[in-house]
């Protein structure tokens, strides 16, 4: 009975030091710590002794291949686009609104008149979107300015992304639209609504 409890103890020994050794095989750090080169790292394999290497001349990242100029560049065949690159919808207008009323608003105001919150408190004001000089520039002006900016404006391409600007582009034709507009260019089957009064403002509930 004795030897088979010392058989018994040191085959548990064996298998512990089995087990010990293949948990600290598992720990091993070869590829934690396999050879790399930091960025900018100096390297001795190059001969220039820089480890950064030059992208291959005239290769592209993967996603930025600009190709089509009329979305990117708001240029067709040089010249500023007469039109949209893509379908004008009610969801477009809709985020156009809204990226509008958050990166333009502030200063050419939420009707595009030029006086905005930050033109109220001193800061140089824009010209009016209701001018004839811009009533009449074409779309791809509006793309071309918030891409590369110009005058007193910082260009916004890093903060808004191409389909929002052309998008704003919408939203400022449809307020350009709505100053000049005039019966006719309301859907005949809609025409009806002109004549409805406003809806009364909700009344506030009252205190308890």
């Amino acid at each position: 009975m004795r030897r088979s409890l010392l058989r018994l103890d040191r085959r548990l020994r064996v298998l512990g030091a089995v087990a010990v050794s293949l948990a600290l095989a598992g720990c091993r750090q070869d590829m934690h710590d396999a050879p790399r080169y930091e960025p900018l790292e100096a390297s001795t394999f190059f001969a220039n002794g820089q480890a950064s290497r030059m992208l291959v001349a005239n290769t592209v990242p993967r996603g930025l291949l600009r190709a089509d100029t009329h979305l990117n560049e708001g240029r067709v065949d040089g010249q500023l686009a007469t039109t949209f690159p893509m379908a004008i919808t009610p969801a477009v207008m809709q985020r156009g609104q809204e990226r509008f009323n958050v990166f333009c608003s502030p200063c050419h105001g939420r009707t595009g008149s030029g006086n905005g919150m930050v033109v109220q408190r001193g800061f140089r004001a824009p010209p009016s979107y209701h001018e004839d000089r811009l009533r009449n520039a074409p779309v791809g002006y509006f793309f071309d300015v918030m891409t590369n900016g110009f005058g007193a404006m910082q260009d916004y391409a890093s903060q808004v992304p191409v389909a929002d600007r052309w998008a704003i582009a919408a939203y400022i034709r449809a307020l350009q639209l709505s100053q000049r507009a005039t019966l006719a260019d309301v859907p005949a089957d809609r025409r009806a609504e002109l004549d409805r009064p406003a809806a009364a403002p909700a009344a506030a509930p009252e205190g308890r």
